[in-house]
């Protein structure tokens, strides 16, 4: 078999650390705790708010730490979407592994190159997630709403040339409650010089990312 050699992009891709750092995967957030309000007892010896002091009321956060990336993908969707790469996966490193865990799966199978990133994010409260969800949209060109994934979810497939090389990139983010899901996945032939389809690697976000949201939802981590 011919060797081809990656473009400089693709080359890059390869190491995931680096792949993390140009994506802006890793992002500063954190749990704050709420203070605590003043209380007064009334001459029965119940405990009642100071009118003074602020509400203690507090949404409780619906998740608190985010799921085991590298396992919430099925196998076969894995070999399926990613052929040759090993389902387990590599998990990135992450400043605070508690709210933010990256798997990633790449291979070069033949002359296909196929890459995969799931990630998810715990915010600090539906509002934070959202807001944060609404920032990656606006980064985002073109694409469209995906039914049925979480609270909301948005999908969008842009296509890259490079040294006559072509890449497809497929992202799909969803947000549930206090989470995000973010899904990358994209292709090259490097035969052909050409990528698959749209519709092949819109499809295979979107699969990748319902079992993401799914392993989220049960709680699986």
């Amino acid at each position: 078999m011919r060797s081809f050699p990656l473009p400089i992009a693709l080359a890059a891709r390869l190491s995931p650390v680096v792949v993390l750092a140009a994506a802006g995967w890793a992002l500063s957030s954190g749990l704050s705790s709420e203070p605590q309000a003043a209380e007064k007892r009334t001459a029965g010896g119940t405990p009642t708010q100071s009118a003074s002091a602020p509400s203690t009321t507090t949404v409780p956060m619906t998740y608190t730490a985010a799921p085991v990336p590298c396992g919430s993908v099925a196998e076969k969707t894995v070999t399926s979407l990613v052929p040759g790469a090993k389902a387990s996966g590599k998990e990135i490193k992450s400043t605070d592994s508690k709210l933010r865990r990256t798997c990633s799966w790449n291979a070069l199978e033949g002359y296909e190159y196929r890459w995969l990133d799931v990630s998810f994010e715990v915010l600090q409260s539906d509002d934070a997630a959202e807001q944060s969800y609404g920032r990656r949209l606006k980064d985002k060109s073109g694409g469209g709403p995906v039914p049925g994934l979480g609270d909301a979810a948005y999908s969008v497939v842009n296509l890259a040339t490079q040294d006559k090389q072509q890449t497809r990139e497929g992202v799909v983010v969803a947000r549930a409650s206090n989470a995000l899901v973010i899904v990358t996945y994209n292709g090259s032939d490097f035969e052909s010089k050409k990528a698959p389809s749209t519709d092949e690697i819109n499809k295979g976000a979107i699969k990748a990312a319902k079992e993401a949201m799914a392993a989220l939802l049960e709680g699986r981590g």
